[in-house]
C-alpha cells in the first residue's frame, strides 16, 4: 500500500494556496497549512474543503505560526516531517512593498531562509518549491525566461530575488531538492481585493448594482502576462514531481496592458470606461515595471505544462463571480469556459 503523501503550504489562506490545498487533497495528500493568527476570521478562501467530497478520507491540518518565527517553524517541520514544503507565503503586494520595505524584507525574504535552513536541518528528503516571482525581471526587456537577468524595481522583488538565490544555493550546497517556480500574475476569483484585477472587476461589480459610481486606478498602461491561479498551482506541484529539481517560468506568453484588461470587463458588461474610471496618483508606484512577458518553452518542454485559459476567458471568469456575489444577474460565458476547458473541475466553483 502506498503511504500517504503530507504536504505543508505557506500562505495556505491566500489565493494559490487554497487552489493548491484543494489540488493536493483531490489527490489524497495529508494536507498542513502555515497561518498568521488573527483577530479576525482569515480563512474564507478554505472553510469549504475542510471536507473534500471527492475524497472524504482526505485530511487538512492548520498550524500557527509567523514566517518571521524561526523556533515555530523549526517545530513545525520538525513535528509534521512533511514530503513536500510549498513556500507560498509573503507580504506580496508590489505597491505596500514600498511602504514597509523592511518588513517585506524580513518576511518575503528572509522567512525562505528560515524554511530552507528548518528543512536542512532536520534531515529529511524534503522536497521544496519557492514561490518565486515575474516582479524579479523587473526592468528585463521582454518576453523573459529561465535566463533572463532579474532587474528588480520594489523592495518585494528584490525579496523575492533574495528567496531565489537562496533556494539554489541551498540546492546546490546541500544537495536539497529545492525548485523556483518563477510565476507570472495569475488571477481568479479568489484574488485579494487590493490587487488590480479583483479590484477591476469588484469594481465594475458594485457600479452595476448602483453601490458605486467610479473605479480609482493607477499606472494603466502597464503591461503583465495574466493566467488563471488553478492552473498555476497545477504547474507548482508538477515542479516538485520533476526527476530533479530546477528553475521555471511559468505564464501564458501574452502580455495585456491594466487598459485591455478594463476594455474586456466593460464591454463585458455593457459598459462604458470613460463613465467610470477615474486615475488617482496615490495608486502610482514609485518605480514601475512596464511589461512582464513569459517565455514558457522550458516549462511546456520538461513538464509538459500548458495555460489553457486565455486573457478574455479569465476576465470573464472573474467577472461572472464578482456580479454572482454582488447578487446580479450574470452573463455566463466565464462558467461556460470552465465547464467546456476543465468538464469535472477539482476546485469548487467561486
Amino acid at each position: 500500500m502506498t503511504q500517504q503523501k503530507k504536504a505543508l503550504i505557506t500562505g495556505l489562506t491566500g489565493q494559490d494556496g487554497s487552489y493548491l490545498a484543494e489540488l493536493l487533497l483531490h489527490k489524497g495528500y495529508e494536507v498542513h497549512g502555515l497561518i498568521r493568527r488573527a483577530s479576525t476570521f482569515n480563512t474564507s478562501r478554505i472553510d469549504h474543503i475542510y471536507v473534500d467530497p471527492h475524497n472524504p478520507n482526505a485530511q487538512m491540518y492548520l498550524h500557527y505560526g509567523d514566517l518571521a518565527d524561526s523556533e515555530q517553524i523549526n517545530n513545525i517541520i520538525y513535528n509534521v516531517a512533511p514530503d513536500e514544503v510549498y513556500h507560498l507565503g509573503a507580504q506580496s503586494h508590489v505597491r505596500v512593498s514600498f511602504d514597509i520595505p523592511e518588513y517585506t524584507g524580513n518576511v518575503t525574504g528572509l522567512g525562505t531562509t528560515r524554511i530552507l535552513e528548518a528543512i536542512r536541518r532536520s534531515r529529511k528528503d524534503i522536497r521544496f518549491y519557492q514561490a518565486s516571482s515575474s516582479e524579479m525581471f523587473g526592468g528585463a526587456t521582454p518576453p523573459q525566461d529561465e535566463e533572463t537577468q532579474f532587474v528588480p524595481r520594489s523592495p518585494y522583488a528584490c525579496a523575492k530575488v533574495y528567496s531565489y538565490w537562496m533556494a539554489k544555493n541551498y540546492r546546490e550546497g546541500y544537495n536539497m531538492f529545492a525548485s523556483n517556480g518563477i510565476l507570472f500574475n495569475h488571477e481568479s476569483p479568489r484574488r485579494g481585493e487590493t490587487f488590480v484585477t479583483r479590484k477591476i472587476t469588484r469594481g465594475i461589480a458594485s457600479i452595476l448594482a448602483g453601490k458605486e459610481k467610479y473605479l480609482y486606478l493607477g499606472n494603466l498602461e502597464a503591461k503583465r502576462d495574466w493566467g488563471f491561479s488553478p492552473e498555476y498551482v497545477e504547474a507548482m506541484w508538477m515542479i516538485l514531481q520533476a526527476d530533479k529539481p530546477d528553475d521555471f517560468v511559468i505564464g501564458t506568453g501574452e502580455t495585456h496592458s491594466i487598459n485591455d484588461f478594463l476594455d474586456e470587463a466593460f464591454s463585458y458588461v455593457g459598459l462604458n470606461i470613460e463613465d467610470h474610471v477615474r486615475i488617482d496618483q496615490k495608486y502610482f508606484r514609485p518605480t514601475e515595471v512596464d511589461a512582464l512577458m513569459a517565455n514558457p518553452d522550458k516549462s511546456e518542454k520538461v513538464l509538459g505544462w500548458k495555460a489553457k485559459v486565455t486573457f478574455e476567458d479569465l476576465v470573464k471568469i472573474m467577472m461572472d463571480s464578482d456580479m454572482r456575489a454582488a447578487g446580479l444577474e450574470v452573463p455566463g460565458e466565464g462558467d461556460e469556459i470552465i465547464s467546456k476547458k476543465f468538464g469535472e473541475k477539482w476546485w469548487k466553483k467561486d
